[in-house]
């Protein structure tokens, strides 16, 4: 394994972060535009979910083919792709297009994240998994953090319009940096060594591989629900601002993001699964904080115990999926079929809790979360009860 290479490492933190800041701040503003629209909470359920089913369906076909062809060309193409995306929110008018525009937007996101992050987890030197990913992942959860406060200033003071062509101009700024600054793909460790792809049943065999991906989709789904429906149950309940709303939604993927790097330093030196069952029923209990939610303040708690429950188990579950990744060869496999997880995740919180809020009382949507959560939590425990596979992850940071 060849040492962590600064250059690329920049250069796709920076990339990601520049981008994922432009998507953040939609964020805070799609539900509660769909919403004026007229749009049912299933309809808002499915401008989620319409991005996470294409990026779901394409994630196995690019981070594979990432594995034989290089990481470069998808990230470049799925950037640019993204940049003009964005641009094309201006002209949908329409819930219908609303949806078709995410589902689009979804394609070019299976070109991008399981790629980048593949890329890390090739450079990435031994002992040091959970510390590098956890480094790297803060360009995504600040990027995703700083996002949703500037849309929402952005929309109080201008316009949605001004919103989407931000988030369009930082997509763009992301695409130069990657296409001139990272290295030709023929380069690439991936390349240079020209292994054959890894067959999915060998990779679906693996227990460890089963229990990450079941908490990571179960961890999305409670996201899929707090993003999509947060912004409405704001406005609805507590008459809050678009400003105030989109502090409401940094607040737990910020703090999510400073603690990033710490989490991931202990987890190459602790017992990476027992963070992980700790941070799920942190997670838990911060979802019931968010249907007990009487104001501003106590929305604001929800998202920082949240914040922490998710910085204390991601970071131990990258450096896992990094570990099997380098073991089995196929780095860019494994982080598909992590965010295909991660997309199916957001895809069924947004869609049940898009249901509930139309059956049943808004709040009830947290409460469903919180179950749906603590499940996750039992299945991983026992996916990754001590055996031989297991082993792996019981160990305090060796590969």
């Amino acid at each position: 394994m060849e040492k962590l290479n600064k250059k690329v490492f920049g250069t796709l933190f920076f990339s990601l972060f520049i981008t994922i800041t432009g998507v953040g701040i939609v964020v805070p503003l799609l539900p509660v535009y769909a919403h004026d629209l007229g749009a049912s909470g299933l309809y808002i359920g499915l401008i989620y979910g319409s991005f996470s089913l294409s990026r779901t369906v394409f994630l196995p076909y690019f981070g594979r083919r990432s594995d034989r062809q290089g990481r470069k060309p998808f990230i470049v193409i799925g950037l640019l792709g993204y940049a003009l995306i964005s641009f094309a929110f201006i002209f949908a008018t329409s819930v219908e297009m609303l949806i078709a525009v995410r589902f689009v937007q979804g394609i070019a996101s299976a070109m991008i994240m399981p790629v980048a992050q593949a890329y890390v987890g090739d450079i990435t030197t031994e002992n040091r998994e959970g510390f590098t990913m956890g480094l790297f992942n803060m360009s995504i959860f600040i990027g995703l953090s700083l996002g949703p406060l500037i849309g929402g200033v952005l929309n109080d003071r201008f316009n949605l319009q001004t919103a989407f062509i931000s988030m369009g101009c930082l997509s763009l700024s992301g695409f130069f940096l990657s296409l001139f600054l990272l290295p030709p793909a023929r380069s690439e460790q991936v390349v240079t060594q020209a292994k054959l792809p890894v067959d999915w049943r060998f990779l679906l065999k693996d227990r460890t591989i089963d229990g990450i991906c079941l908490f990571r989709l179960v961890y999305t789904a409670c996201i899929g629900a707090i993003w999509g429906f947060l912004p409405v149950y704001a406005d609805t309940e507590f008459s809050l601002s678009s400003s105030a709303t989109g502090i409401l939604v940094m607040l737990g993927v910020l703090t999510a993001g400073i603690l990033q790097t710490p989490m991931g330093y202990l987890a190459d030196r602790r017992n990476k699964r027992a963070m992980i069952v700790l941070g799920g029923l942190i997670i838990v209990l911060a979802m019931l904080l968010f249907q007990w939610s009487s104001g501003f303040r106590d929305l604001f708690l929800a998202n920082v115990v949240f914040g922490i429950g998710g910085s204390l188990s991601m970071a131990p579950l990258m450096a896992i999926a990094v570990q099997k990744g380098t073991r089995k060869g196929a780095m860019g496999a494994v982080m598909a079929l992590l965010t295909m997880s991660h997309s199916s995740g957001m895809l069924l919180g947004a869609f049940i809790a898009g249901l509930m809020m139309d059956l049943f009382a808004l709040r009830h949507i947290f409460s469903f979360g919180a179950s749906m959560m603590l499940s996750g939590v039992v299945l991983f425990f026992i996916f990754t009860m001590p055996s031989k596979d297991a082993a792996e992850v019981e160990g305090i940071g060796g590969r």
